[in-house]
């Protein structure tokens, strides 16, 4: 069984992009969800907040590598 090489789609700068994008998204995500929780207790507050961010920043993460493949497998069949 052959499979055809290609190139891997994963270099340096879509890692700075992908960290910057993930990051910047669980801070927005952080300041959104951490007025949602319902405590007086500022540690509380930043652990739940945090909690909650992470589980969203997660699903962005999955949803950026799908865009990244989708987009990808779309280009090359336009260029055939």
């Amino acid at each position: 069984m052959s499979s055809p090489t290609a190139k891997s789609s994963v270099t340096a700068v879509s890692l700075v992009v992908d960290a910057i994008l993930v990051i910047g998204f669980f801070l927005l995500m952080l300041w959104i969800v951490e007025s949602h929780v319902p405590s007086t207790d500022p540690k509380m507050i930043l652990l739940w907040g945090a909690l909650g961010s992470a589980c969203l920043t997660g699903v962005f993460w999955l949803a950026l590598q799908m865009f990244r493949v989708v987009l990808k497998a779309q280009l090359e069949a336009r260029r055939k």
